[in-house]
């Protein structure tokens, strides 16, 4: 049987997964992510899917982060009518995070499309809106873990507990019949295991091939217990106390949320960290808490652990844009934990607008920053950023805590990979940035893994599939070139080089030196102008 797997997303990059496999009378997606980072990435969220729509059977979703799920309401839109394949969990969570990308799309293109009308640019139109977001729910289809499902003719899919955030599958695909069998194991993201709040990781052994995600390949974590995790988020608090502002913690609002409020509230209410209001100020985080709420049952622990977070009297919850507003009175010690994670939409950048200037506020950064997102440069040390069109000067403490991760570190990836031995034919390595990708590729040969077994994908490569092989099928016009997908585009440069002039400009002694200077701007563009410009005919 003639079977081909195609990455049209998070190959090279850790955002935008989507896999295409097809075969004999079938097509099917895992995963139909947003590509999120440099805007020449997620540029491409606006461009048509890269294959024929009409020809796809099914979609089998690992988990709800939109990374994952957020292309699934274009999918529908450009007029895909087939079942979305997902744990109930994960259907739920998708159902708020839809709704709320589509949101945040529509308010963003319409700031966009108002600075596009005053310097007379053609508007915009949003990826999709959450009309259409509420339109895709109507195709999704429960599944239960463990369970084996008829996809599409002559595929079976099994979804398996990844530990990665509630609901979070990894999803291994059966083609063909008998003993013509050819087995596909997909990662998805997949938790450190030995958490409080997650099941661990399970997934079956002896495959044909498998891809795995490389998020932290290259990167080992300490790891710790919960009563060492909670030790070392206290003392942050006591820093950020001690410091005279309030904490403000850029959050995914999706299963880190809610596992902060509750270790923030166990340390306060163990007299570990000075005692505050605490302000949930994420209208998405707030409604997936009412999914953990309902479907946080862990079946390691035989029980549900969000449930503190009903009745907690210093947690508040801010669903109106005017309760946001009412922060910026505070003065005494609070925390703010707003999304998005990477701080690149929603509530959080308002925040980050009124406050990054101000040296006795701390920003707690917990998770993973992709390239080219203003988490990624406020965790490199800049201390200018451009904000919405707007530059600010970072006086804010930028802090990190590094043991919240929901992604397996180097070491966890290498030990979930080896349990799945014996793997007759490739291992595909996925959802990385490069050095995270060669990180784990040099780990898992060290491990025993023939390196010729190890392929590391980019965006839109196909590979020609048996059961023992994988086999690089050339094809034409990848929507990005090679090891462009995780780098700094001009878009970024030109945030940096803008910020930096304005502030050279403001520092400068005199009128004379700010004219001076933008003269020599001036006669730095004219020369690149007429050095590119073409030779006189």
């Amino acid at each position: 049987m003639a079977l081909n797997l195609t990455f049209h997303g998070a190959a090279e990059c850790v955002t935008g997964f989507c896999a295409r496999l097809s075969g004999d009378g079938f097509d099917i997606l895992i995963d139909c992510g947003m590509f999120q980072g440099p805007k020449t990435l997620k540029a491409l969220n606006y461009e048509p899917f890269p294959f024929d729509i009409e020809a796809i059977n099914a979609v089998l979703l690992t988990h709800a982060h939109i990374d994952h799920s957020g292309m699934l309401p274009k999918l529908m839109k450009a007029g895909y009518r087939g079942p979305i394949f997902a744990t109930a969990p994960a259907r739920d969570l998708c159902e708020v995070m839809l709704a709320d990308s589509g949101e945040i799309q529509e308010n963003e293109v319409a700031f966009l499309n108002r600075r596009n009308q005053h310097r007379g640019r053609p508007v915009v139109e949003p990826v999709y809106t959450a009309r259409d977001a509420k339109r895709t729910m109507e195709l999704f289809e429960r599944v239960k873990f463990d369970d084996v499902v008829d996809v599409a003719p002559g595929v079976r899919a099994r979804f398996w507990t990844a530990g990665h955030m509630l609901g979070a599958a990894s999803v291994e695909v059966m083609v063909g019949e008998g003993e013509d069998i050819t087995t596909i194991l997909f990662s998805g993201d997949l938790g450190a295991g030995g958490q409080d709040y997650l099941p661990d990781p399970t997934a079956p052994a002896g495959i044909d091939h498998l891809v795995v995600e490389s998020t932290y390949g290259d990167r080992e974590r300490r790891r710790v217990d919960t009563a060492e995790r909670r030790a070392l988020l206290a003392e942050e608090l006591r820093q950020a106390h001690k410091a005279g502002g309030p904490l403000l913690m850029p959050t995914f609002a999706v299963g880190r949320a809610q596992e902060l409020l509750l270790d923030i509230l166990a340390v306060m209410e163990a007299g570990d960290a000075p005692k505050g209001e605490i302000f949930l100020d994420s209208p998405l985080a707030i409604e997936a808490t009412d999914v953990f709420l309902e479907r946080g049952w862990n079946r390691d622990t035989e029980g549900n652990p969000f449930t503190r977070l009903r009745h907690a009297s210093n947690l508040h919850y801010l669903m109106k844009p005017q309760e946001s507003d009412q922060l910026e009175k505070l003065r005494d010690w609070h925390i703010i934990l707003a999304g998005s994670g990477m701080c690149d939409a929603g509530r959080i950048r308002r925040h980050l607008k009124r406050l990054l200037w101000r040296q006795e506020v701390t920003v707690l950064i917990t998770g993973y920053q992709a390239v080219g997102t203003l988490g990624r440069l406020l965790v490199e040390g800049k201390k200018l950023v451009r904000i919405q069109g707007e530059d600010f000067r970072v006086r804010a403490r930028v802090r990190t805590l590094d043991v919240y991760s929901a992604h397996a570190d180097a070491n966890g990836l290498v030990e979930w990979v080896q349990a799945r031995q014996p793997i007759r034919g490739s291992i595909f390595l996925a959802h990385g940035e490069p050095a995270a990708l060669d990180g784990l590729a040099g780990r898992l040969e060290r491990a025993g893994v023939y390196p010729a077994k190890l392929n590391k994908p980019s965006l839109d490569q196909t590979f020609n599939l048996t059961q023992e092989q994988a086999q690089l099928v050339e094809v034409a016009g990848p929507r990005l070139q090679p090891g462009r997908a995780a780098t700094l585009d001009w878009h970024n440069a030109r945030a940096d080089i803008l910020a930096r002039l304005g502030a050279q400009i403001e520092d400068a002694p005199s009128e004379d030196a700010r004219l001076q200077l933008l003269l020599a701007v001036e006669r730095a563009m004219k020369e690149a102008t007429a050095s590119a410009a073409p030779p006189p005919t």
